[in-house]
């Protein structure tokens, strides 16, 4: 009697919303349910993003997740067997909710305290995953709420359970709840089990098979075969009995009882390695090489409004403008250059393919690996795409260059001033005016185009005053240095919203009046470097360094990001003199022409070296007209030193001179990389000069 009469207030909570002592339901707690079981009925379930390179080969999965989907014609009638064997075997007899199980739960406990005992049926497990793993997106929270043991939480599930079970069919239920559902070791869903414990399919498990994934969903982590076999086939041979008193293996008993003995004596059959699909950019790419390409499109993605917790949800398919061949390219030589075990020194590169009206990622590369562990080579930072807190040295000679040949300074051909040593009366050393000297002799005078190939710091302090220093800095910014300029500042570190740590690196060079920014001692992005010189070989085009080139849905429909759009940074006419003015750093004295000759390198080019004063940092900028990229090598220990010379590089103390050059690590690991990347491409000539920029 005292069942039935529970049975009856519990039937009365699920089929009429009331008020009273059970706390249970309210008018608005039944529009909670009506929309739930709403929900239910066309869940879009977490699933995995693809994330492609150019030719459409997966390099990275990205997922909180992993499922594949699966159509009910798609799993076995053995799956499905043995799943209501063990778990519901009523389940085509009831309404979604087993009555008896839970009036017998709550007889046990009491209304007024926690059931112990569920008795609950597929329909209402189906309920309590979808909360819990996607409304809850799997958290601990939410599978506690989701799961915690008192009536009231079954009688919602309940209520849920029976409007499901009069909108989606059994096998439509069925379906869901093994789409759904945990497995173990990270895997959701049968598709995903199915392939990580049997690298098979759902339509093609065996008995044995379908029957241990059946078991597993009772508890995953206890009885995964990984941690204890002997659990998992004790566990998967319950089912199989199950199966055979629910009919599986036929009415003929005889038959039955043989078939589940043969069934319980087949190995666990769990393939030696999980088939689990790899996840996030730690490992991405064979190699592994793809990570820091992989990082930077995260975080782009972020940037152009599509965050990491939709990426890792959404199902989308991301085609990336990353080419393997140019990413194995710059990595083959950075690691040729510095090996990644090589202690205290980063060699990265960057590749950008110019464009009126887009600059692909070509790849981003660097010596060391994408990783946690520092003592196999790893770094967890995006080396080539985030701003090092070292200079490019004298490659920002090129913005102070471009400055001069806008405002009409100089030209080309024109000749400049190169005296030993220089005191500016502009700039300011404390109470002193500012005194450079060069690294090297020279002539009193040399064209503009000589002297971006040789370097004289005299030259370009002096062109930097006729130019303005103002003009000099926001070049650079126009130019491709967006984040290094105004990101971060001048401790290279990230500046915060609020602007509590800054100004901008930019900004302290204006502020001080700073003439040293020509040297280019400030914390400088190897990719952005990359950038300006698809920039300069775009004929002035700004467009800002993309990862993406299409991203689609979990449905095929494409997305849209909110991208920043490309801008005209400079005429062309000053981007076709300055590229031209540029050409001459491989040739007779400039500062790349050995890296040049030693890799037999005869394309036509621009290229700018740079190396700043203590030799902490070395850096080469060049491309051609179909591809940009940059160098930087670089002291990235908790201690830095200055780099010597010698196979490999090494970190040699404080030195201020002695040290390496740009010309002698960075510049070869440009050529030696882009001899690669540019086999089989036609050898193009780079932009005409208007006459009133020679």
């Amino acid at each position: 009697m005292g069942l039935c009469l529970m049975a009856g207030v519990l039937a009365a909570a699920v089929l009429f919303p009331v008020v009273g002592g059970l706390g249970l339901a309210s008018n608005r707690a039944a529009d909670t349910v009506d929309q739930t079981s709403g929900e239910l009925t066309k869940a879009e379930l977490p699933l995995v993003s693809t994330v492609l390179d150019m030719n459409g080969q997966p390099i990275a999965y990205l997922y909180d997740q992993y499922r594949i989907p699966v159509p009910s014609d798609q799993i076995s009638d053995t799956m499905k067997a043995a799943i209501i064997a063990i778990e519901d075997k009523r389940f085509f007899e009831h309404k979604g909710v087993d009555w008896q199980g839970i009036a017998r739960a709550a007889a046990k406990a009491g209304v007024d305290g926690g059931a112990s005992q569920g008795a609950s049926t597929l329909t209402q497990q189906y309920v309590k995953n979808y909360l819990a793993f996607v409304v809850g997106k799997g958290s601990e929270e939410a599978y506690e709420k989701a799961t915690e043991v008192t009536l009231g939480r079954k009688i919602s599930e309940a209520r849920i359970a029976t409007q499901l079970e009069q909108k989606m069919s059994k096998d439509e239920i069925l379906t869901a709840y093994l789409n759904v559902v945990p497995f173990g070791n990270q895997t959701y869903g049968v598709g995903a089990a199915a392939r990580a414990y049997f690298d098979t399919t759902p339509a093609e498990l065996t008995v044995p098979q379908a029957a241990m994934l059946a078991g597993l969903v009772n508890e995953p982590s206890r009885l995964n075969p990984g941690a204890d076999v002997d659990a998992a086939i004790k566990r998967r041979n319950t089912v199989i009995d199950k199966m055979r008193e629910n009919g599986a293996f036929g009415a003929d008993p005889r038959v039955a009882d043989e078939k589940a003995d043969e069934y319980k004596a087949a190995d666990i059959g769990v393939v030696p390695d999980l088939k689990l699909l790899p996840n996030g950019c730690v490992g991405a790419g064979d190699g592994p090489i793809y990570g820091f390409f992989c990082r930077y499109l995260i975080d782009y993605l972020e940037r152009a409004g599509l965050p990491l917790e939709e990426v890792l949800r959404g199902g989308y398919t991301i085609t990336t403008t990353m080419d393997p061949v140019a990413t194995r390219a710059a990595k083959d030589s950075a690691m040729a250059q510095v090996p990644k075990t090589q202690p205290g020194i980063s060699n990265a590169m960057a590749v950008v393919q110019p464009g009126a009206d887009k600059h692909r990622v070509r790849a981003l590369a660097a010596n060391r690996d994408f990783g946690n562990n520092a003592e196999a080579g790893q770094s967890a930072y995006s080396i080539p795409a985030e701003v090092t807190k070292f200079g490019a040295g004298s490659i920002y000679k090129v913005f102070t260059a471009a400055s001069a040949l806008e405002r009409g300074v100089t030209g080309i051909d024109r000749q400049v001033d190169v005296p030993k040593t220089y005191t500016s009366s502009v700039y300011k050393d404390g109470n002193k005016g500012y005194t450079v000297k060069n690294d090297g002799e020279y002539g009193g005078k040399m064209t503009l185009t000589d002297a971006l190939a040789k370097s004289p710091n005299t030259a370009f302090i002096i062109l930097e005053e006729r130019a303005g220093l103002n003009n000099v800095v926001d070049m650079a910014h126009r130019l491709g240095l967006r984040e290094s300029m105004q990101g971060v500042n001048e401790e290279g570190i990230p500046l915060k919203a609020d602007g509590s740590n800054g100004p901008s690196q930019g900004d302290v060079y204006k502020r001080d009046n700073s003439g040293s920014f020509t040297l280019g001692a400030g914390p400088t992005s190897v990719l952005e470097l990359a950038n300006v010189s698809a920039t300069i070989m775009s004929g002035g085009k700004w467009c800002p360094p993309t990862p993406v080139e299409k991203i689609v849905d979990r449905n095929g429909q494409p997305v849209q990001l909110d991208e920043v759009p490309c801008e005209q940074a400079i005429e062309p006419g000053v981007a076709n003199a300055l590229a031209t003015g540029m050409s001459a750093d491989t040739k007779g004295g400039g500062t790349a022409a050995q890296a040049a000759g030693n890799a037999g390198w005869t394309r036509p080019m621009i290229g700018k070296t740079g190396t700043t004063e203590h030799h902490m940092s070395v850096a080469f900028m060049g491309a051609t007209p179909q591809y940009a990229g940059a160098v930087m090598t670089y002291a990235d220990g908790s201690t830095p030193q200055a780099i010597c010379p010698g196979s490999p590089p090494y970190l040699c103390g404080r030195v201020n001179s002695g040290g390496v050059y740009g010309g002698q690590v960075a510049a070869p690991t440009w050529f030696n990389a882009m001899n690669v990347i540019h086999q089989g491409k036609p050898v193009e000539p780079l932009p005409q000069v208007e006459q009133r920029y020679r």
